[in-house]
């Protein structure tokens, strides 16, 4: 049953998140994501340099990614350019684009894999069966960063969802691009979940002439 939270038994016990850092993890720099996928093809990691560039194209939740089925990103025998998920989270269908690069990471993995269309396209490597885990999926995730000398802490499974939203939206201030692209149903939610501030509006406006 465990004990309540100001029972004396819990007393010096280290809190659940004492050597975790909360909050939003840091969006991936482009020189970062190049020395990921540059790093991940030094170790020969085929699944995880296809399941990277799939993280960052298509902009999905983690439990989203793991989920996915080889059909969800084949068609006529070749990759996708463009794909539909269902999100767990909303229940609503948001489309994404894979380019070349990540098509052909994914082509090779896939390749390597086998299987067929209705298999999942990252199977665990503990039964083979069912899907690589968002646990485990994290854990790549801090391989990956852990491997060009970033802190495992700072990153996280968001980190790849947030990465090509956060870039579209420096280069082009368009919330409402970003909100179709990831899909959650308030602007609201966009603004809150790119961080924009006071700050953006104010460089936005300031390179804006009439």
């Amino acid at each position: 049953m465990g004990h309540p939270a100001h029972d004396s038994a819990t007393k010096g016990r280290p809190a659940w998140n004492a050597s975790r850092k909360l909050g939003a993890k840091r969006a991936l720099k482009p020189q970062q994501g190049w020395a990921i996928r540059f790093w991940l093809d030094r170790e020969r990691r085929v699944r995880d340099r296809a399941m990277f560039d799939l993280a960052i194209d298509s902009k999905l939740r983690g439990c989203d990614i793991v989920k996915l089925k080889i059909g969800d990103l084949v068609g006529g025998g070749r990759v996708r350019s463009r794909a539909v998920a269902i999100q767990r989270k909303t229940r609503r269908p948001v489309q994404f684009e894979l380019l070349e690069p990540a098509r052909t990471s994914i082509l090779a993995w896939l390749q390597a894999r086998g299987g067929t269309l209705g298999d999942d396209a990252f199977p665990s490597r503990l039964d083979g069966v069912t899907h690589i885990s968002t646990r485990q999926y994290a854990q790549l995730i801090d391989e990956w960063v852990a491997g060009i000398g970033l802190r495992q802490e700072d990153y996280g499974t968001h980190s790849q969802r947030r990465t090509k939203a956060s870039l579209i939206y420096k280069r082009t201030g368009n919330l409402r691009a970003v909100q179709i692209l990831l899909g959650p149903t308030k602007i609201e939610s966009t603004v809150r979940y790119l961080g924009v501030d006071v700050e953006d509006a104010l460089t936005l406006a300031g390179g804006t002439e009439i």
